[in-house]
């Protein structure tokens, strides 16, 4: 379970970061994400990226385990909300680190949930040892994430398309 713990509040760092490195491209995102003009979507993102970051640390120290894990659950399923609302539209969501429009799918929303339902899980999972293996599990749980991220990008992969076969 650090593991676990561990890959999530790697995600959330990396997710705050990310919103401070492309903040103008990604309050943009969120406006259109939230309905909301240019204005809220600054605010929303700066709130987002600072709850990440809050939820986070508050992962890695014990004591609070369980708010951390309430703060990313409640992030992560508002991400999945949000992104059910806009279901089929083409837009740039700022799921991934490039810019680029891409029809918001179920897969998206389903992403967003399972990482909700996960942080929700370890709050009332009992608090696991960190081992020294924890890190390296949760680096490679944070590789295939954004790598299933890439797939996910994909417009139109063959492999998602029916083949039809030759008569």
């Amino acid at each position: 379970m650090a593991a676990l713990m561990l890959f999530c509040a790697l995600l959330l760092a990396a997710s705050a970061a990310h919103k401070a490195a492309a903040r103008e491209r990604l309050a943009t995102a969120t406006a259109r994400l939230a309905g909301t003009g240019a204005l809220g979507g600054q605010l929303l993102l700066i709130v987002a990226g600072t709850a990440e970051i809050v939820a986070a640390l508050c992962l890695l120290i014990e004591p609070l385990r369980l708010a951390g894990a309430v703060i990313a659950a409640a992030l992560w399923g508002g991400y999945a909300i949000a992104l059910a609302r806009r279901h089929g539209e083409t837009l740039d969501c700022g799921c991934d680190l490039a810019a680029r429009a891409k029809p918001v799918t179920w897969a998206l929303v389903l992403r967003s949930a399972a990482l909700a339902l996960l942080a929700g899980g370890l709050g009332i999972m009992p608090d696991a040892p960190l081992t020294p293996e924890a890190p390296f599990a949760a680096a490679g749980l944070l590789a295939l994430y954004l790598a299933a991220s890439e797939l996910l990008a994909i417009p139109s992969p063959q492999w998602r398309t029916p083949h039809r076969k030759a008569a």
